[in-house]
């Protein structure tokens, strides 16, 4: 059993969240690697700064077929969180439960990203969605202090 983690003890809440981290033009970029979502495949994505970024990997056409959770899903590594941070863009969004790891890079990924000002949103099922530009609004509940909330996302092809 996992217990609850704060990344910062003084860390920006969700009711803090400007709508124009998560409405507006998104890219969906999708990720080869089966392990992690690594900088030398960022790389060749030329990101720039201020962008909304939604990454689908196989964690969208294996992972939310099943009840199961499963371990050894796609992450972003804490590396290219770091790197995604230097870039400074605005919102990042992944196709599984967390943006880090569960064996590895958990909590750095997320103090990485965090630490930089990206907006986080993570449970995405991207099956059907093809990489691409696209209109995304996803508003999450404005819960007063607390570090996340649900949401609904929806894409608009562009």
């Amino acid at each position: 059993m996992h217990r609850y983690i704060s990344f910062f003890q003084d860390g920006k809440s969700i009711d803090t969240m400007p709508l124009s981290a998560t409405i507006g033009r998104a890219r969906v970029i999708e990720i080869q690697d089966t392990e992690s979502i690594k900088v030398a495949e960022l790389e060749q994505y030329r990101i720039q700064m201020g962008e909304r970024l939604l990454f689908k990997t196989i964690n969208s056409t294996q992972y939310w077929q099943t009840d199961a959770f499963e371990k050894n899903f796609v992450f972003i590594s804490q590396e290219a969180a770091e790197y995604l941070g230097k870039v400074r863009v605005q919102t990042i969004g992944v196709d599984y439960l967390s943006v880090g790891g569960y064996f590895k890079d958990g909590p750095e990924t997320h103090r990485a990203l965090l630490g930089a000002s990206i907006w986080i949103i993570e449970g995405l099922n991207l099956a059907s969605v093809a990489a691409g530009e696209y209109e995304l609004i996803c508003l999450p509940v404005k819960l007063t202090g607390s570090e996340g909330a649900p949401a609904r996302a929806i894409l608009k092809k562009l």
